[in-house]
């Protein structure tokens, strides 16, 4: 087994990264098997908890000087109860722990980046550019490396000089709804503008046609939308986007497609924020509007409630985010991952592991 001039690999987690650290722990193991005499991945679970008083301590549990430590942290966590500013105060002080005890590397894997919606100042509200704020803190703490999975905007502006991997779904959704590839009576929808650039990514690897609804939001907060494009002979929509909060604009624009003849519409989002709003307009459309499915990712722990619904996929990110890990790792160049799930060697052309020799091939 080759040695990873980066130290010996430590997965670690916060409470509410716990549930994705051990499923990308799990596939980790199954797609890079350990070979001879070769040491497993430390794992750290569960290094945060509250005083009495409810301040933040975090404590490692085992000695971690000279680790790559790859750290899992649930920003936003509906199941926990925590608010995202607990859960930013536990990974600040988490990386800052791996640091004064020696780790060499701290990479921070947070798959929803929260924040990222207060990208720029409001200068009618006076409001602050709190994104790069919770960027300056994250660098303060001692982080030297994001990975994050389809941000709502670009942060890699916020990070300076530590490199910032965003991830994009498009493949997965693509093999989710390969089913409807090179049909002429499917189309994609972006519900917005910020949207169109993923889901004409999704129409070009299914060969479908892509349409845009145009938003409009009113002084009283209530949207509004027109649909561009040619939807003539249309039965079955996707509507793509990188999250659902309220679920406000999916709930316009579904219905306007369903009072145009689509008899089968589905969702695809990266993030659900599980509101219990999005619950509402989503059962409403299913009952009512022709919403056949809606497919999600893990990169937020879904309630109760939201695995509940009938209708509702959870589609698992660990495989895509095991390679990731592992190509960091072994520092194999990680800028043709974008829109993969697949690491691969960009002098060989496929995929390859510590434990992998360079001809083989990852599946």
């Amino acid at each position: 087994m080759m040695e990873s001039p980066r130290g010996k690999l430590l997965i670690a987690a916060c409470s509410s990264g716990n549930a994705l650290a051990s499923s990308v722990l799990k596939s980790y193991k199954e797609s890079f098997p350990l070979g001879g005499d070769a040491e497993e991945p430390l794992f750290l679970p569960g290094i945060d908890f509250r005083f009495s008083d409810a301040e933040t301590c975090v404590r490692l549990n085992s000695d971690v000087s000279g680790c790559d430590v790859f750290l899992f942290q649930g920003l936003y966590d509906p199941e926990s109860g925590g608010s995202v500013d607990q859960n930013l105060m536990a990974l600040f002080a988490a990386i800052r722990a791996f640091r004064e005890w020696g780790a060499r590397h701290v990479t921070a894997i947070l798959p929803y980046f929260a924040y990222a919606r207060q990208d720029r100042p409001s200068r009618s509200r006076r409001e602050p550019t709190t994104a790069r704020l919770v960027a300056d803190l994250m660098i303060e703490s001692g982080i030297d490396r994001i990975i994050t999975v389809h941000p709502h905007v670009p942060i890699h502006a916020l990070f300076g000089r530590i490199p910032v991997h965003s991830i994009e779904t498009t493949d997965l959704f693509t093999k989710e709804f390969s089913a409807l590839e090179g049909r002429e009576d499917v189309v994609a929808i972006a519900p917005d503008g910020g949207a169109l650039k993923f889901v004409s990514r999704f129409s070009r690897a299914l060969r479908i046609k892509t349409a845009v609804a145009l938003k409009e939001r009113a002084s009283d907060g209530s949207v509004s939308s027109e649909l561009v494009g040619d939807l003539k002979g249309k039965t079955i929509a996707v509507v793509l986007d990188d999250m659902i909060s309220s679920g406000e604009t999916m709930y316009v624009v579904v219905r306007k497609l369903a009072g145009m003849s689509i008899r089968q519409i589905m969702i695809g989002v990266t993030h659900n924020l599980c509101m219990e709003s999005a619950r509402a307009h989503l059962m409403d459309l299913h009952s009512k509007h022709n919403l056949r499915k809606v497919v999600v990712t893990d990169s937020i722990t879904q309630s109760g409630a939201f695995q509940s619904l009938p209708f509702l996929r959870v589609m698992p990110l660990a495989d895509m985010l095991g390679k990731v890990i592992n190509q960091v790792h072994c520092e194999y160049p990680i800028d043709a991952i974008r829109d993969e799930a697949e690491v691969t060697d960009k002098k060989t052309g496929v995929a390859r592991s510590l434990q992998t020799p360079p001809s083989s091939n990852l599946k």
